[in-house]
């Protein structure tokens, strides 16, 4: 085979009749022409240097597989084929099938070398609403809202709009039971925009395609789109016009790199042979197809991306100009085919904002505009740069009639506090109804959440990272000379300590106090000072003080304990030796992993204004059936060795607890592994000192609660 031409790049052999295939798209028809009827096909022959993309259906849909270079194929079986000729449609191409990393080293020197650099200048000036913005609402909608997550009456498991995967639902059926009967007469642009605005949002992001792979717009770039069901309207422009009237920016998600509906796209796995499903078809243990199969990128390549993916983002961008644009999944697709995308979106329009999901790794913390943290993270690990976290309501992003798992609104007041004050933004979730309506569990929370901004979104929209350590009672936000103390934790005896500020204190005030009255301030050293605040919080969830300083402002690093209350040190606050990793966030998955090496240590610097008696106590986890090792805790002048033990399983936590003598100034509380009985040591949630008069007072109950659960 390997003296085949173009003109013969593939023979296929059917009974007596044998047909030659140059390069080129086949249909049914032209595959008629041939010769090949309804005779059973006996063989396919690939030269080497070439490739035959078989489908089970005409023009080039269903099921489908690669033949790469193969000499000889029989008893060819393609899901829903037909079984004597067994293909319907063919492409034949002479594609280059290079190694994944050569691909993505090719695509890395090419965006370097060219549209890369020059998509830089622009980027303060884009990403410069985006910033001062701080809180968008994103929105999951699509044809799969109709059932709130069930499938012929019974519930599924994991996010509502993965339901298409998580029941294996196959295109005919999903079209007649969600596509044909999409009809949300209660969909109304001006009062989603009007309920969104009211909460504090800046700008929306709403799902223009899914995975199902269903555009929510008229698409004439790839037709499988809104005006196929009975709703003869365009929701997204009218969104978007609805947004423009009320001065918020407006984008789209799209989901590039999982799609469900085009037989060359990777992810469905239950009606087509494709890479990137839950079957792992074509992938090693921790390994991705693309890698493990470059071969059959070329298919995804030229007939996904190229014909659907590309032009309908820049469909997109040619008639809704979105301010921003946002994808996810990008690992099921190599990073030369992202970094593609991201070129044709900077060429269409170099103002649009673009998330970092969609092309990031190889050393490049993203080649896109931001990061963004784990779905549904309610703590945030450390994030350089700008970055966003996307919490939603309950925990599905798609409208789930059975999820009740709903967070109250205090859960964002406060995460969007911690993002401020990390440099972050907070992009919170809608899942309206397939009727069109937002869901009734969302409205009162998105009322508390504007009726605080209301009062205090001076201390978030416009901030900046704190350049204060975070504080007993919570967190800070910075704006020019001015610092937003967010107060979760009230001081009962009304003395509110900021530790870390060197400048003078102008003037202070309560945020909520809208004559400003100053509050008594008293410097207590040259880094710490007393705030006299009113002994009744004015918010239940996140009092605001606001602090004017002179000059700019200056701090100290080291957390500073508190005498009076009780200190926990999370985890994602912790230096941390090289090659220790960040759980990504979620309930349950704040903390810090891969502690393989006795070398590795996790250090918090603190200090003390006085010295201090204190029951330290360390929430951690193990994923070994054997106990963990020992570890010594060194604090101050002491230092102890505890039994690091295992639990009954990695999401349950232990308690290890000690006492300790603190001396004023200035500490290193450090944790190192003295002896290792397993792969990891453990994982390490937090640290918390309490007083020892304080921890005898409360019973010493708090020592087995869980300090760094949010809950929901």
């Amino acid at each position: 085979m390997s003296d085949y031409n173009e003109a013969s790049a593939v023979i296929i052999s059917s009974q007596d009749i044998k047909a030659a295939l140059s390069v080129g798209n086949y249909s049914l028809s032209r595959l008629q022409e041939l010769g090949l009827k309804e005779a059973p096909l006996s063989s396919i022959q690939v030269a080497k240097g070439f490739q035959a993309v078989i489908y089970a259906e005409d023009h080039f849909k269903g099921d489908s597989r690669v033949l790469n270079g193969e000499p000889v194929l029989e008893n060819i079986m393609l899901k829903k084929g037909n079984p004597l000729l067994k293909i319907a449609s063919m492409r034949v191409l002479a594609p280059s099938v290079l190694e994944a990393d050569d691909h993505d080293s090719q695509a890395i020197q090419h965006a370097l070398d060219g549209w890369w650099p020059q998509s830089l200048v622009n980027m303060e000036n884009r990403l410069a609403w985006w910033r001062e913005a701080r809180l968008g609402c994103f929105i999951h909608w699509g044809v799969y809202s109709i059932t709130g997550g069930r499938w012929k009456g019974e519930k599924s498991q994991g996010y509502a709009e993965h339901l298409m995967r998580a029941k294996k639902i196959g295109h005919k059926e999903y079209k007649e039971a969600f596509i044909d009967k999409f009809s949300p007469e209660h969909f109304d642009a001006e009062a989603w925009v009007r309920l969104i605005k009211a909460a504090g949002m800046k700008y929306v992001v709403i799902t223009a395609k899914h995975h199902d792979g269903f555009s929510m717009y008229p698409s004439d770039a790839y037709p499988f789109d809104i005006r196929m069901t009975p709703f003869q309207r365009d929701p997204l422009l009218e969104l978007k016009e609805a947004c423009a009237r009320h001065g918020m920016k407006y984008g789209f998600y799209y989901s590039h790199a999982f799609d469900w509906e085009h037989p060359d796209a990777p992810g469905n796995d239950w009606e087509y042979t494709n890479p990137g499903g839950d079957l792992r078809l074509y992938e090693g243990d921790g390994k991705l197809w693309h890698s493990e199969h470059p071969e059959l990128l070329p298919r995804t390549a030229n007939y996904y991306v190229d014909q659907k993916a590309i032009p309908q983002i820049l469909e997109l961008i040619r008639v809704y100009e979105p301010d921003i644009l946002w994808f996810d999944t990008p690992h099921k697709l190599p990073l030369s085919e992202n970094l593609k995308i991201l070129e044709a979106i900077r060429e269409a329009d170099d103002r649009v904002v673009v998330n970092g999901r969609l092309a990031a790794g190889r050393g490049f913390y993203t080649f896109a505009d931001y990061v963004n943290t784990a779905d549904r993270a309610l703590e945030i690990f450390p994030c350089e740069g700008d970055w966003e976290s996307i919490p939603t309501t309950n925990e599905s992003y798609g409208y789930s009639i059975d999820d009740h798992s709903h967070k109250p609104a205090s859960a964002f007041i406060e995460l969007l506090a911690k993002s401020a004050a990390r440099g972050g933004n907070m992009l919170m979730n809608l899942g309206p109804k397939g009727n069109g309506e937002i869901d009734e569990r969302d409205t009162p929370i998105l009322q508390e959440i504007g009726a605080w901004l209301a009062v205090n979104g001076d201390s978030i929209y416009g901030t900046s990272r704190t350049p204060l350590e975070v504080q007993q009672w919570g967190e800070s936000t910075k704006k020019a000379n001015k610092l937003y103390l967010h107060v979760f934790q009230w001081p009962k005896d009304g003395e509110l300590v900021l530790g870390g500020l060197m400048n003078v204190i102008r003037k202070a005030w309560l945020l909520s106090d809208q004559e400003q009255k100053p509050l008594e301030t008293k410097r207590l050293n040259y880094y710490d000072w007393l705030i006299h605040v009113p002994l009744m919080a004015p918010d239940s969830t996140n009092s605001v003080i606001a602090v004017e300083v002179d000059g700019e402002i200056r701090t100290h690093a080291g957390r500073l304990l508190s005498e009076k209350g009780i200190n926990v040190l999370r985890s994602f606050d912790a230096e941390v030796s090289q090659g220790m990793k960040y759980g990504d966030g979620k309930k349950g998955n704040d903390y810090i992993c891969n502690w393989t090496s006795l070398n590795q240590r996790v250090i918090w610097k603190v200090r003390l204004n006085h010295s201090m008696k204190t029951r330290l106590s360390l929430t951690y986890s193990t994923a070994e059936a054997v106990d963990a090792g020992v570890v010594r805790i060194a604090l101050g002048d002491e230092t102890m060795e505890k039994r690091v033990k295992r639990t009954e399983s990695p999401k349950e936590t232990a308690t290890l607890a000690c006492e300790f003598v603190i001396s004023a100034g200035e500490h290193d509380l450090s944790i190192t592994p003295v002896q290792m009985e397993g792969k990891e040591l453990m994982r390490l949630y937090s640290v918390t000192l309490a007083p020892l008069d304080l921890y005898d007072n409360l019973g010493k109950s708090f020592a087995e609660c869980d300090a760094t659960d949010v809950g929901d």
